[in-house]
């Protein structure tokens, strides 16, 4: 469910919002429906690396892999696929930070809560 959620929202919303919104998007996500840290981190990844990865394949095959082969180049990569894979890992890792955060975020402030109710 994690995964759909954050995979639609995100999908949308790069269309007109910055790069970052997929931070807040997993954060939230995660903090409202998420079942475990594990769970948070790996849909948060898996849902904006298979985003990120497709997204950039769509813009890239139609020109034959032109400009990401030249960005490969001058990142020292050399490989157009390679670069794809970067990018996918590190925008799933902040995704998947974000998600694990959110979801310890609501985990603090549900045990705040029970204190504060046994105080």
């Amino acid at each position: 469910m994690v995964f759909i959620v954050i995979l639609i929202i995100c999908f949308f919303l790069q269309m007109i919002a910055p790069w970052w919104v997929i931070i807040v998007i997993s954060f939230a996500t995660c903090g409202i429906i998420g079942k475990t840290g594990k769970i948070a981190f790996w849909q948060s990844f898996f849902a904006i690396f298979l985003l990120w990865i497709g997204y950039a394949l769509f813009k890239s095959l139609p020109n034959d892999n032109v400009l990401a082969g030249r960005v490969a180049v001058m990142t020292g990569i050399k490989l157009w696929w390679a670069l794809l894979l970067v990018t996918g890992i590190l925008s799933g890792l902040v995704a998947g930070i974000s998600g694990f955060c959110g979801y310890h975020f609501r985990m603090a402030m549900l045990a705040k809560k029970t204190d504060e109710k046994i105080a």
